[in-house]
């Protein structure tokens, strides 16, 4: 009996230390993996944690009541606070104005609904708040429960910039297209003069030359006929002379015969001008007269407009000799001259003053019209390419905008002004010409 009672008690032990065993492996396998599970899950928060980190965008994760749970990187630098500072606080305390404080209320009542491009402006520790264009989801839990929701932010700042930066690239490209327009009109205009001023050049000089030989035979037709009636006429010539007034026709031949001389040279300066206008200068460092240039731009205005104007000058009687191109300037003293001429129009009496100084190393051209002058928003505009203050249909936008261009390569200045006695005033300054 005692024999097989021991051998019952050796059994009951074996089997207790093979369960033994059995537990020990089990718990050996459940350690290693809950290791396994403890380095993947250790792995997944420093992934989380690193993209997280690498946002540039601002991250902020709120529960239901809108109490910070957990930020990132890009808020911290952008706020200047740290992580404790931010997190178990209510969203609402972050921000100091009460529009952002009723935008974040807002936020809370939605829920679980998608907010899209909401500015709320964050607070700097130093500086002035930033504003932020937010992106709001909702966030839910491991059993599908809504627990709060995810806000997404990137401060306007870098919108702007690069808005700013593509407005800037926009109007470049379209001051670039407005000059190709130009240079493409000017040049065709430039062959049609060249082509005109070639017709002209032939009949012109022809009229000149048969003037120069109707003034030489009016001289010798004069003293011929001064001659004859030197002796006494008979009746039937006397009455002849007196019936074709031979007498007021010898007495009008010198000046008919100058008045010719005079148009057929002014055509041929006309034509003459015409050429220079339409050639291509290679050289655009030339001495240049500004107070001809001058008094010839206003000729061509005052010809070509419907009313009259009363230009009063000073300091065109002398030569302001200025480095550049003649056509060139030719064309900004055109433009400038004929926008005062427009401005002035509908003025009662419009006069226009001009003034040319000569003070060192520059020539300053000073234009003052009487007419509306220009407005405080328009004055900053005013040599924007397309910007004009003209109806529809009467100016394009680009003479000042052409014409600033031009100045600004010959290394001077165009400026304008409204001044407090009325009218606009316009200052062109041009490096003066030194041997």
């Amino acid at each position: 009996m005692a024999a097989a009672g021991q051998e019952l008690a050796e059994a009951a032990w074996i089997d207790v230390i093979q369960r033994m065993d059995e537990v020990y492996s089990e718990l050996v396998a459940s350690q290693e993996t809950l290791e396994t599970k403890h380095r993947e899950l250790a792995e997944a928060h420093h992934f989380t944690e690193g993209v997280l980190a690498a946002m540039t965008d601002v991250l902020v994760v709120c529960d239901t009541v809108g109490k910070v749970r957990q930020v990132n990187r890009a808020m911290l630098q952008l706020t200047g606070h740290a992580e404790s500072e931010l997190v178990g606080r209510e969203l609402a305390e972050l921000v100091e104005d009460s529009q952002a404080r009723s935008q974040i209320a807002t936020l809370l009542a939605a829920g679980r609904s998608d907010v899209q491009d909401v500015e709320i402006a964050l607070p700097r520790q130093q500086g002035e708040p930033v504003p932020v264009t937010w992106n709001v989801s909702p966030l839910y839990d491991g059993e599908g429960r809504y627990s709060g929701f995810v806000a997404v932010g990137r401060p306007i700042g870098e919108l702007k910039r690069a808005y700013a930066q593509l407005q800037a690239a926009h109007q470049a490209l379209k001051s670039a297209q407005a000059q190709l327009v130009q240079a493409e009109k000017m040049a065709s205009l430039g062959r049609l003069v060249a082509g005109v001023a070639h017709e002209l050049n032939n009949p012109i000089s022809f009229i000149l030359g048969n003037a120069h030989a109707m003034q030489r035979y009016a001289g010798k037709l004069t003293r011929y006929l001064n001659a004859i009636h030197a002796h006494d006429l008979s009746s039937d010539n006397q009455a002849l002379r007196i019936e074709l007034k031979i007498d007021r026709l010898l007495a009008d031949l010198p000046s008919l015969s100058a008045g010719l001389m005079e148009g057929a040279e002014r055509s041929g300066h006309i034509v003459d001008a015409l050429k220079r206008f339409s050639a291509v200068e290679e050289n655009t460092r030339q001495r240049v007269d500004l107070a001809d240039l001058t008094q010839r731009a206003v000729h061509w205005v005052s010809r070509a407009a419907p009313f009259r104007v009363e230009v009063s000058s000073s300091g065109l009687d002398e030569p302001a000799w200025v480095c550049g191109s003649a056509n060139q300037l030719q064309q900004v003293l055109v433009n400038l001259i004929q926008n005062a001429f427009d401005a002035i129009e509908k003025t009662p009496q419009p006069t226009l003053q001009l003034r040319l100084e000569r003070a060192g190393d520059m020539v300053e051209l000073v234009l003052l019209d009487n007419g509306p002058g220009i407005s405080e928003e328009a004055l900053p505009l005013i040599f924007d390419p397309f910007f004009t203050t003209k109806p529809i249909g009467k100016g394009t936008g680009l003479g000042l905008s052409i014409s600033y261009g031009i100045v600004e390569r010959h290394g001077g200045q165009l400026s304008a002004d409204s001044p407090q006695s009325g009218g606009a005033c316009f200052t062109l300054r041009l490096p003066a010409y030194h041997h």
